[in-house]
């Protein structure tokens, strides 16, 4: 099971975006990577096709795993993830208040 996942509200720790937060778009568990909505924007110079328009585009590039932290549930604070067997489900714990993440 994922610590980091799609739609989950994450911190970033490290960088340029530091201290912000935005909804997980994408994650790429084989480069350890994610894409976070609205942060790590950078430039692309895209080249005019018969769909796209050309010109310099922005967009959001992959920010590597170990710079995200979940936002914690009850105060949007980074947080660590732990799991937990409820029942017949194993479900990610914020450690910071013990809240289940829902996902």
């Amino acid at each position: 099971m994922q610590k980091i996942r799609r739609g989950d509200k994450v911190v970033v720790l490290t960088g340029k975006d530091k201290g912000r937060s935005g909804e997980v778009l994408r994650v790429m568990p084989k480069e350890d990577r994610a894409v976070v909505q609205g942060l790590n924007i950078v430039q692309r110079h895209q080249r005019q096709s018969q769909n796209q328009e050309g010109g310099i585009v922005n967009k959001e590039a992959p920010i590597h795993l170990s710079n995200l932290a979940i936002a914690d549930p009850k105060d949007g604070k980074a947080t660590r993830v732990g799991f937990r067997i409820d029942g017949e489900k194993k479900v990610r714990v914020a450690k910071r208040s013990g809240e289940v993440i829902d996902g």
